[in-house]
């Protein structure tokens, strides 16, 4: 089976400016992703695992390496140096990103946000409304906070929303920067079956969970990263 994505000598630090010192959050990290697979970054808090998503969503620009991606629309492209246009046509149709965060235009809504999502797939509107409907109900989002500000949830509310918004999309690549932080057990499950979904639908999917047990009977092989460098690939 073909790697969709392919990073090779990874490398990525940050300046503190304050403190004139630089901090190496990645170093030499090599990982490959095949088509259908599900992979696990494990580590504790602060050892570079959401670094390495933020490098292949391109929200990090890396110090050095490739993110070779293999695209439907560009072929075989290097996320670590695509252009900026090329980066924002591949997160609105290929590549999605849910973290605990929910990061959203001001007054838009949340049925707003969960059926633009779907739109920019190229659906028809009445397409994107009835799936609106079915996800925003499958997360148990109480039905008075559809046509609400997301900016007045809780943030149990908003994870799910933003998980909703993300997975509404089916991308070919979706990156989970520990997208269950926050949940309760009830929407933990919900998560679950979501992604058992798309993973008989062919998304292929790198995921960072502190629920280990969450993670365990989805995953095809775990990363473990200590101090930047990955130190293991096993098969669970």
């Amino acid at each position: 089976m073909e790697n969709l994505l392919s990073i090779q000598d990874l490398s990525k630090s940050f300046t503190l400016h304050n403190l004139n010192k630089q901090i190496k959050a990645i170093n030499n990290i090599d990982l490959f992703v095949k088509e259908g697979e599900f992979i696990g970054i494990t580590g504790k808090s602060g050892s570079g695992k959401s670094t390495i998503l933020k490098c292949i969503y391109r929200t990090y620009l890396p110090d050095g390496g490739d993110i070779w991606y293999n695209s439907t629309q560009f072929g075989r492209i290097n996320l670590a140096s695509a252009s900026e246009r090329e980066i924002v046509y591949l997160r609105k149709h290929e590549i999605g990103y849910v973290s605990q965060f929910l990061n959203v235009m001001p007054r838009t809504t949340a049925r707003e946000l969960v059926k633009q999502s779907i739109v920019e797939m190229g659906h028809h509107e009445k397409v994107a409304e009835r799936e609106t409907i079915k996800m925003l109900e499958h997360f148990e989002l109480d039905k008075e906070l559809w046509d609400s500000y997301p900016v007045t949830f809780s943030g149990g509310e908003k994870l799910r929303l933003n998980i909703a918004r993300a997975m509404i999309k089916r991308p070919r690549l979706l990156l989970l920067d520990e997208p269950t932080a926050s949940l309760d057990e009830t929407s933990k499950q919900r998560v679950k079956v979501l992604i058992e979904q798309l993973i008989k639908e062919g998304t292929t999917m790198l995921g960072i969970f502190h629920d280990l047990e969450f993670m365990k009977d989805l995953c095809d092989r775990e990363y473990n990263i200590q101090e930047g460098k990955f130190l293991l690939s096993t098969k669970s």
